[in-house]
């Protein structure tokens, strides 16, 4: 079978503060700021913000909710770790970052071969540098990062589940995933060519509680797989249906890309997508991205409500191409 979904698109997850996100990302982590948005469900204004590799590749783009009405409840059934890749030899290069930044981090560990550093959010949330050297992928450089360290999008994602069987079938069946390896409580699969950008990673977890699968600071939302056009979440959805998993959603207009969802029966929501046309350029220049916030049409005519509402942010000119332009014609 032809499976139509080929790597990842994003992951979104539920931060805190609005403010301490952005600097997390782009500073922490060193990517850029692609998009400022809002959630498109519901009547409540929270952002929706959108971070990236150089070239705002599919499967570069995290994205978050700052999400500070309630806390989330972490748990199985949900992404336990996101991991991004960054250059074989970099970790002690991040280890230092990370200290001059404050943020938490776990010794360098290993695993399939691959030696990593697991590091937090300020909200809890849990991120990878994993030594990649084949993912030639263009990271963002900052003032702090240089390219040769940067990190240059996903590399998967660790999926926190109590039963492994059930997801397992769920990815090999109606996703296309093949298992490529297991060590200790860890499940590897992979699609396509696998390595960076096409791999899951099971963690079983058997006595773990279920966690929260609503909107919560501290958890991640869901990991969304990349399709080439809307047939192909069309005929993502046929399948899930052919297979018994009748809870897939009706293909959603997010503005910027079309979004199809269904929960595996580990608990963890899968999204398959694939980018409208324009994409992220809809409503703003290359060289304008991640500049400012941007309304869908249909909230056109709450802009100063929404924006009052909001919590004020200030995104380095550093993490903007439009910052990084002024910056070269200065030189």
């Amino acid at each position: 079978m032809n499976y139509p979904l080929t790597g990842y698109h994003h992951i979104t997850a539920c931060a805190g503060g609005a403010q301490e996100d952005v600097n997390f990302f782009t500073q922490a982590v060193g990517l850029r700021m692609a998009k400022q948005t809002v959630l498109m469900d519901g009547s409540i204004p929270i952002y929706h913000l959108y971070y990236s590799n150089a070239n705002l590749e599919p499967g570069s783009v995290m994205t978050t909710f700052p999400y500070s009405r309630k806390p989330g409840r972490p748990g199985s059934g949900q992404v336990s770790a996101t991991a991004f890749t960054v250059s074989k030899g970099s970790l002690p290069f991040w280890k230092d970052h990370f200290k001059r930044h404050n943020v938490d981090q776990d010794p360098v560990a290993e695993r399939f071969g691959q030696k990593f550093i697991r590091f937090r959010h300020p909200a809890g949330l849990a991120f990878e540098v994993i030594e990649d050297s084949a993912d030639k992928r263009e990271g963002w450089s900052t003032p702090e990062i240089a390219k040769s360290e940067a990190a240059r999008g996903f590399h998967g994602s660790v999926l926190s589940v109590r039963e492994v069987p059930e997801t397992e079938r769920f990815f090999v069946e109606a996703l296309g995933f093949r298992k490529t390896g297991a060590e200790g409580p860890y499940h590897r699969f992979e699609t396509g060519t696998g390595g960076a950008n096409k791999t899951v990673t099971l963690l079983h977890e058997p006595d773990r509680p279920a966690g929260s699968w609503t909107f919560g600071a501290g958890t991640v939302h869901h990991i969304a797989l990349w399709g080439a056009d809307k047939d192909a979440l069309a005929q993502q959805k046929a399948i899930y249906e052919e297979l018994g998993y009748t809870d897939a959603s009706e293909i959603k207009d997010r503005f910027y890309f079309f979004s199809m969802y269904c929960r595996c029966p580990g608990g963890i929501l899968v999204e398959s997508c694939c980018n409208a046309e324009g994409a992220f350029e809809k409503d703003e220049t290359k060289e304008e991205l991640g500049s400012k916030l941007h309304l869908p049409p249909w909230f056109a005519d709450r802009h100063a409500e929404i924006l009052a509402s909001l919590e004020p942010i200030r995104v380095p000119e550093t993490a903007m191409a439009s910052g990084r332009k002024q910056a070269e014609a200065a030189l």
